[in-house]
């Protein structure tokens, strides 16, 4: 039933066009101390890099500036992307995040740069090998978290010993099947590339092995979720994501725009169809009824065992109470079931 799929927040930090960055990340805790209130399940941001539109780059970092102004929501990384770092070091900084925030941190793992070529270069120095090595390197950091042996040289301190649930994020199989081999829960980005989402689920369900972290699938599900008071409304602050995809697509990424009247004219302008095509389409944008009914056929359809809400909405007040309605559907479903 749909009242009874937590719900949980995947935050970019938005950087506002007229805005800055220390605005977005302010936002980004009000959000989150909003999301503690309103009972969602975990709270996480993304790394991208060489993007004006996102603040969570050092993702680590404020990942500790949201747990430490909420105190019992998860905080985690959705994700931080592996390939772009040495295992020993994000066992370290996550080891450190779970030592300062106890029971509280997730770690999500994607072999994708979250950036564009040459600023992958920057990051890593060289490409040679780093994503094809993307599960040995999970399992490396996975044991960098196992409890310290004796005479071992080493050592992730912070990291060894500590509770940190890895997750595996992914858009395509591969994701999917990683995460089923490893017995790893697995995070799917049918917010922006939903093609192979259940097909995705099929693979990982159908090849789940259990593990010591899970002992059966847990899937969660991307889901852009755009709420206000009307259908109209809702719609109009949807143009702010629209564009933002729009302006990437075409190779001029930009901070998150504000909301426009004629989002098809703006497409027509650059020769593409609103959808983006497809990528967009795992949405529901409307009213608190349109929400929920929303909700409750995504739910039936695709059986995640978790939803990860995201909604790039450039007015933040209105972003707090899309995120309102979207719990409000919650819990109605809750109370049907």
């Amino acid at each position: 039933m749909a009242g009874m799929v937590p719900l949980s927040v995947l935050d970019l930090s938005p950087i506002l066009e007229g805005g800055d960055v220390s605005q977005s990340l302010r936002n980004s805790l009000d959000l989150a101390q909003n999301a503690e209130r309103l009972g969602y399940h975990r709270f996480w941001l993304a790394e991208h890099h060489n993007m004006p539109g996102v603040a969570s780059a050092a993702t680590s970092v404020v990942i500790g500036h949201v747990a430490a102004g909420t105190s019992t929501i998860r905080v985690g990384a959705g994700g931080v992307m592996l390939p772009n770092h040495a295992p020993l070091v994000i066992a370290e900084q996550f080891g450190t995040l779970a030592a300062l925030f106890p029971g509280r941190i997730d770690l999500g793992l994607g072999r994708a740069p979250g950036s564009d070529q040459l600023t992958a270069r920057a990051l890593r120095r060289t490409l040679a090998g780093d994503v094809d090595r993307f599960p040995q390197d999970v399992v490396e950091l996975m044991r960098y978290f196992e409890p310290a042996q004796p005479g071992q040289q080493l050592v992730a301190t912070p990291g060894a010993g500590q509770d940190v649930p890895v997750w595996i994020l992914g858009s395509s199989l591969f994701g999917a099947s990683l995460a089923a081999a490893l017995g790893l829960p697995f995070a799917f980005a049918s917010h922006f590339a939903p093609s192979q989402m259940d097909e995705a689920m099929e693979v990982y369900r159908q090849r789940f092995e259990p593990s010591a972290q899970l002992d059966k699938p847990h899937a969660m599900l991307g889901l852009n979720v755009v709420a206000a008071e009307t259908d109209a409304e809702a719609k109009g602050l949807f143009t702010s994501l629209q564009q933002a995809f729009l302006n990437l697509r075409t190779g001029r990424p930009t901070p998150l725009p504000p909301p426009i009247d004629d989002i098809e004219a703006r497409f027509a302008a650059a020769g593409m169809t609103p959808d983006m095509q497809g990528a967009l389409t795992t949405a529901v944008v409307g009213s608190p009824e349109t929400v929920r009914r929303g909700l409750e056929a995504f739910v039936a359809k695709h059986q995640p065992d978790e939803i990860m809400v995201t909604a790039q909405i450039y007015n933040h007040a209105a972003r707090v109470r899309s995120f309102e309605i979207a719990a409000q559907a919650r819990d109605e479903l809750a109370k049907a079931a």
